[in-house]
């Protein structure tokens, strides 16, 4: 399960970067223009090699929205996978319940078999000890 955590975290992460970057190429790359009577473009002084927006023809940016829209779905839809994968979506709170109390009773189960083969091991350790203690030296 921490495996499938994992990945749905960098899934998450992946996911905001793509935000990140899709919002950097629209504020870049973008035509200014004015969207009502009231609205002005800014003058912004900058250096004269840098430019505030470097616009793309208007085929090559719708495309490049499509693109980058296609791949937020893409991995929205591969975060929505990892999540129908967790454990747990499908079992009722009783459900999840009783695999706990079972998986504890098999842990008791498995300690007392330790603790049974530890014994064990003391005990053959005891008698290979009197054996090797019984053996005189030529």
């Amino acid at each position: 399960m921490g495996d499938r955590l994992t990945q749905l975290q960098d899934a998450v992460d992946q996911l905001a970067q793509q935000f990140v970057a899709c919002i950097h190429y629209l504020n870049r790359h973008h035509n200014l223009e004015i969207l009502g009577p009231g609205d002005q473009i800014r003058d912004v002084k900058q250096d004269p090699d840098q430019q505030e927006v470097d616009p793309h023809p208007l085929n090559v940016f719708k495309a490049s929205q499509v693109e980058l829209a296609q791949d937020l779905i893409t991995k929205e839809q591969q975060i929505e996978l990892l999540v129908s994968m967790l454990p747990g979506l499908d079992n009722s709170e009783q459900d999840q319940e009783r695999n706990i109390k079972e998986m504890e009773e098999e842990l008791r189960i498995a300690e007392a078999q330790r603790q049974e083969a530890i014994k064990e091991r003391e005990d053959i350790m005891a008698k290979l000890d009197t054996v090797i203690r019984s053996i005189r030296r030529p």
